[in-house]
């Protein structure tokens, strides 16, 4: 009686064995470079082949895993072979994903066109494609359509790119295979990563019992940029001499954020808190003036990010966008006792009129400048140009310590000196 003969493809795969048990004890060392060099590449074509032909398989073989009472065919093989279950799984995930969805991309695996370290990061892409089909306004056989084009030009860019390039190009695919249905989906995403971030901001305050308080905060990224944009006005990252304490020790970037929160907060008018928190800090957004008013579409922050028409819209609503000329009836110069705050109209003359911070010797631009009161308004002091005078945040505390004397100079500038 004869025996069965295999199958072509155990056949096939038990004669890789045999061909790989044949070289065990051919040296590499002794192979010319240049025969390094291709047998370097030939080697990772057989064994990328190898693993995505395996993957395929994990996917048709799941009654294996049935039959011997598995969870899975990657926990079946890491059982008999003691390998990595992590890798098994995302070995399967990879068969899984070729067989039932991306059958082109997997024909492209098994023949050597696409790395498989490659295939992982098109799947990857493709999935979060067809994912938002829910996102946009068109047909099931419109999308598949879509999805199609996707899968073959991101197994055709393969061919120039690595995983690290396939990863953005895939990020972008929707612009490149429908353009006119990508700027729908970026609104719709928007939206939808605003709500989350709604939904996720918390603030939480914990006293830890030393004279200090632990805050912790969540919140949407354009919050966080509006913050961080106060807070270099205070720390003022462009020059130096911020850098340095009252004592001349350096101090630690993250600390002079703190220091800057702070301020940030001394510098808050109580009396509009209930309003609005005082005035909204000038953030550059660029977009279409058309989508600014229709409140579709999406915007730039000035860190790259985007945000959708209908939050710079909101965001708008605390920023007015008017034009402003200095000195006119409506940007009162002088306040007098009407307010202790000095207005942005008065902070715009002190920046002409000062330049820079006005301790001596000190060159800290206007722009990263605070207004004080030469005669504090707690005492009196009015609230006009002639009471004022700009000066950089550490100077700003210099002059309200007690440990320092200061005396202004005929040109206007401030001189400090340590008490002895």
């Amino acid at each position: 009686m004869t025996e069965l003969a295999h199958h072509p493809y155990l056949a096939g795969a038990e004669s890789l064995v045999a061909v790989l048990d044949s070289m065990v004890d051919l040296q590499p060392a002794f192979l010319p470079e240049p025969d390094q060099r291709r047998a370097l590449q030939v080697m990772r074509a057989v064994a990328s082949r190898a693993l995505a032909m395996e993957a395929m398989l994990m996917a048709a073989a799941g009654g294996v895993a049935e039959a011997d009472g598995h969870r899975d065919v990657a926990a079946w093989l890491a059982h008999r072979s003691h390998a990595s279950l992590a890798a098994g799984r995302r070995a399967q995930r990879l068969g899984d994903a070729c067989d039932r969805r991306w059958q082109h991309l997997g024909r492209a695996l098994v023949t050597g066109c696409v790395d498989v370290d490659q295939g992982h990061v098109i799947v990857a892409a493709l999935d979060d494609l067809a994912a938002a089909a829910t996102l946009v306004d068109v047909g099931v056989e419109e999308w598949g359509r879509v999805l199609a084009l996707a899968e073959a030009h991101l197994v055709e860019q393969a061919a120039e790119f690595g995983p690290r390039e396939l990863r953005r190009l895939g990020e972008r695919i929707l612009a490149v295979v429908a353009p006119e249905l990508a700027e729908q989906l970026e609104e719709k995403e928007l939206e939808a990563a605003e709500q989350r971030a709604r939904r996720r901001t918390s603030l939480r305050i914990q006293h830890l019992g030393d004279g200090t308080a632990l805050i912790r905060a969540r919140v949407p990224e354009s919050v966080a940029l509006r913050l961080t944009t106060s807070l270099e006005a205070f720390t003022n990252p462009r020059h130096a001499e911020g850098r340095c304490g009252s004592d001349g020790e350096t101090v630690p970037y993250d600390r002079r954020l703190g220091e800057a929160f702070c301020s940030l907060l001394e510098c808050l008018d109580p009396a509009r808190l209930p309003l609005h928190g005082g005035d909204a800090t000038t953030l550059v957004i660029t977009m279409d003036l058309a989508a600014l008013v229709e409140g579709l579409g999406a915007a730039t922050l000035a860190d790259g990010s985007r945000i959708t028409a209908g939050e710079a819209r909101r965001m708008a609503c605390t920023a007015d966008l008017v034009p402003a000329v200095l000195g006119t009836r409506s940007v009162p110069l002088d306040l007098g006792r009407t307010a202790r705050l000095f207005s942005p109209g008065q902070r715009k003359a002190l920046a002409l009129r000062d330049r820079e911070c006005r301790a001596q010797g000190c060159s800290i631009p206007s722009t990263w400048t605070e207004a004080h009161h030469l005669e504090p308004w707690s005492r009196g002091g009015r609230t006009d140009l002639a009471n004022a005078v700009l000066l950089c945040s550490r100077h700003h505390h210099l002059i309200h310590a007690d440990r320092y004397l200061h005396d202004r100079m005929p040109n206007g500038d401030i001189r400090f000196a340590r008490r002895r």
